[in-house]
């Protein structure tokens, strides 16, 4: 069960994370700030949260072998991971937040070479050198308190995915001209409206 929790830690502290990644990037290639966040409510990047994880499970039992042997597993997995990732988000939202079609070799615009090879080197960043420094920050934590802290923001981030899934479906209907019909969705038009979504999602909103 311990493993269970630490993985929900990891999962929420590399989707916070990669979230913050994603802002300095875009204000480095960009000059502006974009919310790459993927619920409409705090800073929560799912697509290296879920990397996070896959990581860990992928390369544990590898975390003392040589850099070019973690480099090639996380090289390949990053990249099956990422695709599976933009498939999945494009039947489910009828979108992706990332294209990387005008890229040096790219599969599908899902995947390309130079994003592969961040992979490999995320991969022997984070098992050699960013997880164990977690593990040691988590195994501090007072055992209880470790079990109702990660639960208290799972259940967090469960309610706020629903309510991202809300808001997107009645984004969809506003933008096809269809009104609110109670009070819930007035304010859905009103707070997580298309113009938010559209940043949020990098402007691949549609």
């Amino acid at each position: 069960m311990k493993k269970i929790y630490e993985l929900l830690y990891i999962f929420i502290i590399t989707s916070i994370c990669g979230y913050f990644i994603e802002l300095v990037w875009s204000f480095i290639t960009k000059g502006i700030f974009i919310n790459h966040s993927a619920v409409v409510i705090g800073p929560f990047n799912f697509a290296y949260g879920i990397c996070g994880v896959a990581l860990t499970l992928l390369l544990y039992k590898f975390k003392d072998e040589s850099y070019s042997k973690i480099f090639l597993l996380s090289f390949i997995g990053g990249s099956i991971l990422e695709y599976i990732m933009s498939f999945g988000m494009e039947i489910v939202l009828g979108f992706t937040a990332w294209d990387y079609s005008n890229n040096f070799l790219n599969i599908n615009g899902r995947i390309c070479l130079l994003f592969s090879i961040f992979w490999g080197f995320l991969g022997i960043f984070w098992i050699k050198i960013l997880y164990p420094q977690i593990g040691k920050i988590l195994n501090k934590f007072n055992p209880q308190a470790y079990k109702i802290i990660i639960i208290c923001l799972t259940v967090f981030l469960l309610l706020d995915i629903l309510l991202t899934i809300s808001s997107v479906n009645r984004a969809h209907k506003a933008d096809n001209g269809i009104p609110p019909n109670n009070s819930y969705e007035k304010f859905l038009d009103n707070t997580f409206n298309s113009k938010y979504l559209k940043n949020m999602f990098n402007n691949n909103w549609k």
